[in-house]
């Protein structure tokens, strides 16, 4: 059976500055746990805690500039680029630009609080 989403949910985001995160897909709004689906918007300077999460994450950047890295370097994904991080890899993501960034995200399976594993969070972000 279908299962129409009518609009995403806003989920707390990690970082030093507001962030937004409209989960369209996911355990917060749509109650799946296999994967998820989350359109994020950054301002520029935000950053976020390191992380090694259990979850595979595919991030289209759709515009402007996000900054990852990770143990193996530093790379900028800019719109219309992507980059695939595996479980268990140590990354940090930021958007040090003026105009920040705009991407997806897309996790499998579906991102959990418990298991982002970011350093120094203690609060669930639903």
């Amino acid at each position: 059976m279908p299962q129409f989403i009518e609009k995403p949910k806003l989920v707390k985001a990690a970082g030093n500055k507001p962030k937004v995160i409209e989960e369209f897909i996911g355990r917060a709004n749509s109650g799946t746990s296999t994967i998820s689906v989350a359109r994020m918007v950054s301002p520029g300077g935000w950053e976020e805690p390191e992380q090694h999460p259990l979850f595979t994450e595919y991030t289209l950047v759709l515009k402007g500039l996000l900054r990852v890295e990770t143990k193996d370097g530093t790379f900028d994904v800019r719109g219309g680029q992507a980059i695939i991080m595996q479980p268990e890899e140590r990354v940090r993501y930021s958007t040090p630009e003026p105009e920040g960034a705009e991407y997806i995200a897309i996790c499998l399976p579906a991102f959990s609080f418990e298991t982002v594993h970011r350093e120094g969070e203690t609060e669930k972000p639903y």
